[in-house]
Order: C-alpha cells, then structure tokens, then sequence
C-alpha cells in the first residue's frame, strides 16, 4: 500500500494551527485578567482538545 504523497503545507497546517492557538493562548495569560483569562483558556483548551482528537475513535462509513 503506497500513499499519495502531500504536500508540505498540508503535512504541516494542523500542528502548524495547534502551535499558533498554543502562543496566542500562552500570550494572553502574560497579559492580563479580565478577558485575557478567557482568551487564554479558550486558546490552551482548543489545543488541547485538537492534541487529543487523534486519540479518538473514528467513525466507520
């Protein structure tokens, strides 16, 4: 079984993505209270859940 080859953009978008929500998230904590909190959280827990998606059973078609 071959795979098609892709390309390196599309290797890369989905830890490209967690990576970027990580930052934004670690960022707003530096920054303040308030908002900041909830941009933190909203930034740290979309990459954890997105982490943790590829642990999850897929669907059968």
């Amino acid at each position: 079984m071959s795979h098609a080859s892709q390309s390196t953009c599309r290797i890369f978008a989905w830890p490209l993505l967690i990576a970027l929500l990580s930052a934004i998230g670690l960022f707003a904590a530096l920054l303040g209270d308030g908002a900041w909190d909830s941009l933190a959280w909203l930034g740290l827990g979309s990459s954890a859940v997105l982490g943790l998606s590829g642990f999850w059973p897929r669907r059968r078609q």
